[in-house]
């Protein structure tokens, strides 16, 4: 962690919280800002820059997951069906097969970056195509499905959309699982809380694995109470945002960040 500043750690907080909720790409940003000021990021505060998001959900998130919980526990034990119980073990199900094609495909990601030396290229390809994708099945689809109507089958489809992300920088995990969802005819902002629910399994799952790595400095401590806060406030800007609002901005940034990609990597040839 020596190797990043508290105002680099701030920084890459700051795009952390912006970018992870956002159908955006944090690990597009997250890879992009290091590359072009040089800055050395350890992949553990990668890591750790997505606690102080995955810290903002359950938060934001807290009522819900209470309620998830204890849904899920008198499903099983009591055997009282709700709206809760169902969608808590409809996450933990769907998780599980996310979890194993995750770890394959992030390893076939990494071989092919290292033995090309074109992870900002697939991360710009990344960018334009999944920006086209979204536009195009927000646009086209219908909101029909509500939160508390999605069904298993659709809840399987959204999660393991999220293995894609893992394997390919650019993607975006809030991205492809909301155009996933919009895909299913979910309505735009049950598109992203089921999202953002899916997420924080998966999410903890990274951060239990690379705790060990953590290094408790002051840039660590930063990194994740910015990548929090900001993280919070973006939840809410987009829920409210969704309810008229459509994923047309996202698509076209998206868009116009893989071209100046582009740009950049072949001005360094």
């Amino acid at each position: 962690m020596e190797t990043l500043t508290i105002f680099q750690a701030a920084f890459l907080g700051l795009v952390q919280g912006l970018t992870e909720l956002l159908p955006v790409s944090s690990s597009a940003h997250l890879n992009l800002i290091p590359w072009i000021f040089g800055w050395t990021m350890p992949e553990s505060f990668d890591v750790a820059l997505h606690l102080g998001t995955l810290l903002a959900i359950t938060i934001f998130f807290f009522k819900d997951w209470i309620n998830l919980l204890i849904g899920g526990y008198k499903q099983v034990v009591k055997k009282e069906k709700s709206t809760e119980g169902k969608i808590f073990w409809y996450i933990v199900i769907a998780t599980i097969p996310t979890g194993i094609v995750s770890l394959i495909l992030d390893k076939f990601s990494e071989y092919l970056c290292e033995k090309f030396g074109i992870e900002m290229i697939l991360i710009a390809i990344a960018l334009i195509v999944m920006g086209i994708v979204l536009y195009i099945v927000d646009k086209n689809s219908k909101e029909e499905v509500k939160y508390k109507d999605i069904t298993f089958k659709q809840s399987l489809l959204i999660s393991m959309s999220q293995a894609i992300a893992a394997a390919f920088p650019g993607v975006s995990r809030s991205g492809i699982t909301m155009t996933v969802a919009r895909a299913l005819k979910v309505d735009r902002e049950s598109a992203a809380k089921y999202s953002f629910l899916l997420s924080t399994p998966i999410v903890l799952a990274a951060v239990l694995v690379s705790i060990t790595d953590f290094q408790l400095t002051l840039a660590f401590i930063i990194g994740v109470i910015v990548s929090l806060i900001v993280g919070l406030f973006v939840i809410k800007f987009l829920l409210n945002y969704l309810k008229k609002g459509s994923f047309k901005v996202f698509a076209v940034y998206r868009i116009i960040l893989g071209i100046i990609i582009i740009g950049l990597f072949i001005f360094r040839l």
